[in-house]
């Protein structure tokens, strides 16, 4: 069975035959040995032959594109019988002296070569053909036309598996981009229900609980604001991968210290048997987005109270200069291993987690996407006693 092209196909195989520079030279070079004025790659098939590169000193008259009626050439008889055809003096062929192919074009000489691709497919024929005689029926010759054919066919599969690979990863590309998008929008209608949840186990908190619907109270507050914080770290992903990274918004409706206090309440609110010591010196006004920094304090602090040894407080520091800010968030616990830090800021990269440290591994990730579009960075410093993280930028 042999493969019918679509008839773009065509187009795209003498493309790619054009796109392969040892071409034109080939056949340069079997025209200058062999003597024959005329030598073609043809992309034959059952029904049609089509004329990918050309060599024409004898004013053939078929160029590029141009096309023959397959029943009139040889080339036929070569597909089916995948076996060459050469014909040295067709007045004194036996075989081909009678033939209509020779006799309709008024050729003396002819060669043609299948040329079949690595993986077995026939693609068509390396051929040359000339009104006079030529002594191409011989070893030398015939070797000659089959390594020039195993090295177009080499060329030619390169050409078409990298075209093949092009293709794929756009499409990777775009059904990555379909699922960023489908993130994003799922993040953002995610971000309602969670909210009512939130506020409603507030209200609860506010009527007379017994211990029991107290626990069953403070486990709804703990897991919203877990699924808001995963929720918030999906949703900055999946839109700073669509659009370029994090966009910064500088007008802040509080000053910082006041934010980063909200966000030290609202984690010793969620984890009230953890013990968070702060120390913040802000005394000259930082530029910066209030709301990111204080993402990025969110995200640290939580990575502190969930890999932080649980009775040692976790410390935060920071300051501010009139051309610097820096916050710090300390923590005694193990020592993070040198291989784990290399992978510290890499989106889903958690290294080794342990029950009640499951999450998707975005926290450290976005952190550092928001250092970078302030023009900063987070450096790590851990020891055998205490792992500090720093979040620090010149203003």
């Amino acid at each position: 069975m042999y493969n019918i092209p679509k008839p773009q196909d065509f187009q795209t195989d003498i493309e790619q035959i054009s796109q392969i520079p040892a071409v034109s030279k080939i056949l340069e070079v079997i025209c200058s040995t062999t003597g024959m004025g005329f030598a073609a790659v043809a992309r034959v098939t059952k029904d049609r032959w089509i004329a990918c590169a050309v060599n024409d000193k004898i004013n053939f008259g078929l160029g590029v594109g141009g096309e023959l009626k397959v029943k009139t050439t040889l080339c036929q008889q070569v597909m089916d019988d995948h076996k060459e055809v050469a014909i040295d003096h067709v007045s004194e062929d036996p075989i081909y002296s009678d033939h209509h192919t020779p006799r309709m074009y008024g050729l003396q000489s002819y060669i043609s070569i299948p040329l079949f691709l690595t993986n077995g497919d026939f693609f068509g024929t390396l051929c040359a053909i000339d009104p006079n005689p030529a002594l191409v029926n011989n070893e030398k010759i015939i070797d000659m036309f089959k390594l020039f054919a195993e090295l177009i066919a080499l060329h030619l599969e390169t050409l078409q598996n990298l075209s093949e690979t092009q293709t794929k990863l756009v499409e990777e590309k775009t059904n990555a981009e379909i699922r960023e998008q489908f993130i994003a929008i799922l993040g953002h209608d995610l971000r309602n229900p969670v909210g009512a949840i939130s506020s409603a186990a507030q209200l609860i908190f506010r009527n007379s609980l017994d211990e029991k619907n107290l626990k069953l109270a403070k486990i709804i507050q703990d897991s919203s604001i877990r699924v808001r914080g995963l929720i918030d770290n999906m949703l900055d992903f999946a839109l700073g991968r669509l659009g370029g990274g994090i966009v910064l918004n500088y007008d802040n409706d509080k000053d910082l210290e006041e934010t980063l206090l909200q966000i030290i309440t609202e984690l010793r609110t969620v984890y009230s048997d953890r013990k968070i010591s702060a120390n913040l010196n802000i005394n000259h006004p930082t530029k910066g987005d209030y709301k990111r920094i204080a993402q990025l304090f969110s995200n640290l602090l939580g990575n502190a109270i969930s890999h932080g040894a649980k009775d040692s407080p976790i410390i935060v520091t920071a300051k501010s200069e009139s051309d610097f800010f820096e916050l710090r968030v300390f923590n005694k616990g193990n020592k993070i291993s040198p291989e784990t830090e290399s992978h510290l800021f890499k989106p889903f990269s958690r290294g080794k987690v342990h029950a009640g440290q499951e999450g998707l591994g975005l926290g450290l990730y976005i952190a550092s996407e928001i250092a970078n579009a302030h023009k900063g960075q987070i450096l790590v410093n851990s020891t055998d006693e205490e792992t500090c993280f720093t979040f620090q930028f010149n203003q």
